[in-house]
């Protein structure tokens, strides 16, 4: 959901000063919304329908002359870049080719300073359309961390248990053979964590959760390039960081979303601190170039996962259908009252009701 601009009647929100404009065009051809119009090169600028901002303030870091005003961004809050002070490529890419994930953590606690200038650095990430819907959720407090790593073997366990059922098993796992690769991994994860070795969290002091409104179309983009830069700020700092990637896994499995009621998580974009204070996201400040790069445009062209979502569907639908099969075990003519169902056929499975039968002790 694009975030728009309420107008303010004894405001003007965007105005142009005409004295000191020299019609370059330069705000007309970054403005997203196409606020900027000018009939001819050259011509005056006009403003149209400034109600559409989405407050992204390019017009007032691309004007040279500083004649575009913005009621967000005063000129306590523009600064200019300091192109002296930024660092080398050669330097951006040791950075990045040193950015590792470790997951030999120690149990230090980082220091809330650190904390609060790795979250700062995510959110400045750039997020679609400008609608800043990113939420973050530190959690530091030894309790929650060690919910967080229960509630990830919880969901793993019943999914090794679904994959685990005999009428599930013998198709799926050659449909889907790198799914079941995981399933001694989950198994052998809860083993090690009842000797007191937490394989999902690596013993972390600190964990940030990025996410976003559930209605956000770009949420996951707009988290992942919040991540990077997170990461990214990390290194700097020389604090040791990892992707959580158990942890994101069960929460999209979850149905019930446990993890999310246990803390809190969604509403509008904040800063939500478990074992240190609240506080709320401030608005980045915003830098001016010298230079606005027109005619430069790099185009990222992105192609939908059909596959793997279609068998996230598919793999879902059945097994809903077998958790519904109360009895894990089979009679010794099954073969002959249900032929096509052990041949692995989907379509029958998915359309017949086999009969109840008892459960074994225990069960």
């Amino acid at each position: 959901m694009t975030k728009v601009l309420k107008i303010s009647e004894d405001m003007d929100t965007i105005r142009v000063d005409g004295s000191s404009c020299i019609r370059c065009g330069r705000c007309v051809k970054v403005c997203p919304s196409q606020i900027f119009v000018q009939e001819k090169a050259g011509g005056p600028v006009a403003l149209s329908k400034p109600e559409n901002c989405i407050v992204c303030g390019h017009c007032v870091a691309a004007c040279p002359t500083g004649s575009v005003a913005h009621a967000e961004f005063p000129p306590a809050k523009v600064h200019p870049v300091d192109y002296a002070a930024m660092p080398t490529p050669a330097q951006v890419e040791l950075l990045m080719a040193a950015r590792r994930s470790n997951r030999a953590l120690s149990q230090r606690p980082v220091p809330q300073e650190m904390l609060d200038r790795i979250v700062a650095a995510a959110d400045l990430a750039p997020t679609a359309t400008n609608a800043r819907q990113l939420g973050y959720t530190l959690v530091t407090d030894p309790v929650l961390l060690r919910r967080m790593s229960e509630y990830t073997l919880g969901v793993f366990g019943k999914l090794a248990d679904r994959l685990s059922h005999p009428l599930v098993r013998p198709w799926l796992s050659r449909l889907l053979p790198d799914v079941y690769r995981y399933v001694p991994v989950f198994r052998k994860m809860r083993r090690e964590y009842a000797g007191g070795n937490d394989r999902i969290l690596r013993g972390a002091t600190a964990v940030l959760l990025i996410h976003a409104p559930k209605e956000s179309r770009f949420g996951t983009e707009d988290a992942n390039l919040a991540y990077q830069n997170a990461s990214l700020m990390a290194e700097v700092l020389g604090v040791s960081q990892i992707y959580m990637g158990f942890v994101l896994t069960a929460v999209r499995q979850d149905r019930k979303k446990g993890l999310c009621r246990m803390l809190g998580l969604g509403g509008p974009p904040y800063l939500c601190r478990h074992g240190a204070r609240d506080a709320a996201v401030p608005l980045p400040e915003l830098y001016r170039p010298h230079a606005f790069p027109f005619g430069t445009e790099i185009g990222l062209r992105g192609f939908p996962e059909l596959c793997p979502g279609y068998f996230s569907c598919f793999f879902r639908v059945f097994l809903r259908f077998a958790s519904s099969v109360r009895s894990t075990r089979l009679s010794p003519g099954y073969k002959e009252k249900w032929p096509l169902l052990c041949r692995g056929r989907f379509s029958f499975a998915a359309r017949c009701q086999l009969p109840e039968r008892p459960h074994s002790p225990g069960e």
